[in-house]
């Protein structure tokens, strides 16, 4: 069966964290890793610390001794040294991929556009802003006409249905609208289609999973498993498959 046509082709194959199936998540050598994999997106969560510097890490918190501390309340000279800043991964990337940032904490947004934008290029452009929270990704629509923003949540929070969301989503200026692989179907994503918004999906690992959205016109795919979702969107010779932590390294 033919694959259904997606708005944006090909479909972005964001690398969840980094290459995180294959290296330490959200590390410059993650992201290098994934780059390597054919990756043409990178995927992190964004925090602000203490004295404003925007850093990428999942769950915003650091260790020292038995403290936990929010990144928030930490000095960036102060976070561990595997903890890399916004302007550290642009140095690596540049404006060569699309990004997608969960802006954990929204005050970090202004911030984060000022990093892209120094970075030049086209980088501003290919900045993709997420939020589980619809109001807050609206109120972003202010700060830059060029980023692209993304309500990332899931079927069952979006009371209204998802025919008024997607038409909300245009009305507002928010670019695409983010549910979990098993919450779409062809079906809504023509639906969100018909409105001119882009249909992402998330946490898809396994290749039959990855292969059934593209078939069903998905415009974004994020994966720990850089070499799968590459493989499904463009099949070819065999790959090597990368190393692992997990693999014996002789």
């Amino acid at each position: 069966m033919p694959r259904l046509p997606s708005i944006r082709r090909p479909p972005i194959a964001f690398a969840h964290r980094g290459a995180r199936a294959h290296a330490r998540e959200n590390t410059l050598e993650a992201f290098n890793l994934a780059l390597r994999l054919g990756a043409t997106g990178l995927e992190s969560d964004a925090w602000i610390t203490r004295d404003g510097v925007v850093v990428l890490d999942h769950d915003g918190v650091v260790r020292r001794s038995a403290r936990r501390r929010p990144i928030a309340q930490v000095a960036a000279a102060e976070l561990p040294s595997h903890i890399p800043t916004l302007e550290e991964f642009y140095a690596l990337c540049g404006d060569t991929v699309d990004v997608s940032l969960d802006v954990k904490d929204p005050t970090a947004a202004t911030r984060v556009l000022e990093v892209a934008a120094a970075c030049g290029g086209a980088s501003v452009r290919r900045l993709w802003l997420c939020h589980h929270d619809v109001e807050v990704v609206a109120s972003w629509r202010g700060l830059s006409d060029e980023v692209r923003l993304v309500d990332s949540t899931r079927l069952r929070f979006i009371e209204e249905g998802v025919e008024r969301r997607a038409a909300r989503l245009r009305s507002e200026g928010i670019d695409a609208l983010n549910l979990h692989h098993t919450d779409w179907n062809g079906g809504l994503i023509a639906l969100v289609h018909r409105f001119e918004r882009l249909a992402f999906a998330w946490d898809a690992q396994v290749p039959r999973v990855i292969a059934e959205l593209l078939d069903i016109g998905i415009d974004a795919v994020y994966s720990d498993h850089v070499d799968r979702l590459v493989e499904a969107l463009d099949p070819g010779p065999g790959r090597a498959r990368p190393q692992s932590p997990d693999d014996e390294v002789s």
